[in-house]
């Protein structure tokens, strides 16, 4: 920057120097003509260029200044004579200077910035003075260089002075410059990570709830808007594991809970069996073992459930997809609950309404699905009551709802219905830990569908899942 500050100031500054001297000096031709050629010709009496006269006009000009050349135009530009030029060579050939830029100068009476020709380095241009004369049937021009030789190199001599000076001024200048501007501009582009810093450190510290105010007007909008989306996925997990921690409790006691209760009966019968083994009767033993049977059973179906649901929460299961006739499912399903229906007197009815389509999923997992639904209705519906199967369709979907006619489930309670170890507060009897219904859920899930219940206390329940119609196409 400060190189190029310095070419830049250097060029323009001789432009302005060159422009000032042309202006200030834009009629010393003019003047040069007056005064000399008033009582003189610039031409002798045989046509040749008077010598001494030009002489003495070059001693003149150059006592005022040595950077001043003078030189003598015939009306095609063709220089006739120059103290500064040697004119010894008659097979030299002659100079010649552009007319072009003279004309232009004189039309305009000096008053815009050209430049002419140098004659003694073609090529090159320079700052001029110029006018145009007739005198004793000569006419011609006063063409005057203001920037000659002698300038140059005095120029040239100064130049690299004045070069070395400029460009170290400038230089420090340009440092000092360039070190503020980076401070100012590092400390503002830094503010905001500064900011994005201090709210990591808070929340590194413990403050959970630190979040970077107005994240997308920040220059660092990506960065701030990631850091507030990865502090609230934290915090929700964080959360989770709270919830996560306080069911774990709950599963604990509910577990240990619903584990004493059958092994404290199958202990105390068993004990009762060995104790009075020999004034038992054989009717009095098998009724002690079918009971303790009955709480193996438990005890199997609550561990399975624990497996189960854990193999489901670390994605160890993936369905295994085929088309099937889900209607056979639903009769299968019916046929084999009836005989617990007809325990509580419960009527258990199956409804497939039009020509129900395959669907596309896994059996295994969707029986386990209606299983669940059943053996929660079954639970809940108390006797002389109705439990409904209904298979219905559309286009692209078929929809299964099981209904029954138990006490319902209130509002609030809906929303934490398929959470695992959740059981609703009924006058039942509370069996089981609560999974059933979290089962349900995480196996729809995985066929990329969703379940819903429809209730009211006192109405009933219903749950309903739909699973993809699959189409031979």
């Amino acid at each position: 920057m400060g190189i190029t500050y310095v070419l830049i100031s250097l060029y323009f500054s001789n432009k302005f120097y060159e422009e000032t001297a042309q202006k200030l000096n834009a009629n010393v031709a003019n003047h040069l003509i007056e005064e000399k050629f008033q009582n003189a010709s610039p031409f002798l009496e045989d046509g040749s260029v008077n010598k001494p006269l030009f002489g003495d006009i070059m001693h003149d000009m150059m006592a005022v200044n040595r950077g001043i050349e003078v030189y003598l135009l015939d009306m095609n530009g063709d220089v006739l004579y120059s103290v500064v030029l040697d004119h010894s060579n008659p097979n030299e050939p002659v100079k010649k200077v552009d007319l072009a830029p003279i004309n232009e100068f004189i039309s305009n009476k000096g008053g815009l910035y050209i430049l002419g020709n140098d004659p003694r380095n073609p090529g090159e241009e320079k700052i001029f003075s110029a006018a145009h004369f007739q005198k004793d049937g000569q006419e011609g021009f006063i063409y005057i260089v203001l920037a000659g030789e002698a300038y140059q190199a005095v120029n040239s001599s100064l130049i690299s002075s004045y070069f070395m000076k400029l460009g170290v001024g400038a230089s420090i200048l340009t440092m000092i410059f360039a070190i503020l501007i980076g401070w100012l501009s590092v400390w503002f582009l830094t503010k905001n990570l500064r900011s994005i810093i201090y709210h990591v450190n808070r929340f590194r510290e413990g403050d959970t709830n630190s979040r970077i105010a107005n994240p997308e007007k920040s220059d660092l909008s990506t960065l701030a808007i990631t850091y507030n989306q990865m502090a609230d996925t934290i915090s929700q997990n964080i959360e989770e594991i709270k919830s996560v921690d306080v069911l774990r409790r709950e599963l604990i006691a509910n577990v240990s809970h619903d584990l004493r209760t059958p092994l404290a009966i199958m202990q105390g019968y068993i004990e009762t069996l060995q104790i009075k083994k020999e004034s038992l009767n054989e009717e009095e033993e098998m009724e002690y073992i079918r009971i303790i049977e009955k709480n193996i059973k438990q005890l199997t179906k609550l561990v399975s459930q624990l497996f189960e649901y854990s193999k489901l929460e670390a994605k160890q299961i993936k369905p295994q997809k085929e088309p099937f006739a889900i209607t056979d499912l639903i009769y299968d399903v019916q046929s084999k609950y009836k005989v617990i229906a007809k325990e509580k007197n419960i009527q258990l009815d199956a409804n497939v309404i039009g020509n129900t389509p395959l669907v596309f999923a896994d059996i295994g997992l969707v029986e386990r699905v209606i299983q669940n639904l059943m053996d929660n209705a079954i639970k809940f519906t108390p006797e002389n009551g109705q439990i409904d199967m209904i298979v219905d369709h559309d286009n692209e979907n078929v929809t299964i709802k099981i209904k029954d006619s138990g006490p319902g489930i209130s509002e609030d309670e809906q929303k934490f219905i398929f959470e695992r170890f959740r059981q609703t507060e009924t006058k039942e009897k509370k069996t089981g830990i609560g999974l059933g219904l979290a089962i349900v859920k995480k196996i729809i899930e995985l066929h990329g569908t969703n379940i819903k219940i429809s209730s009211e206390p006192n109405k009933g329940s219903i749950f309903e899942f739909y699973l993809p119609a699959y189409s031979v196409s």
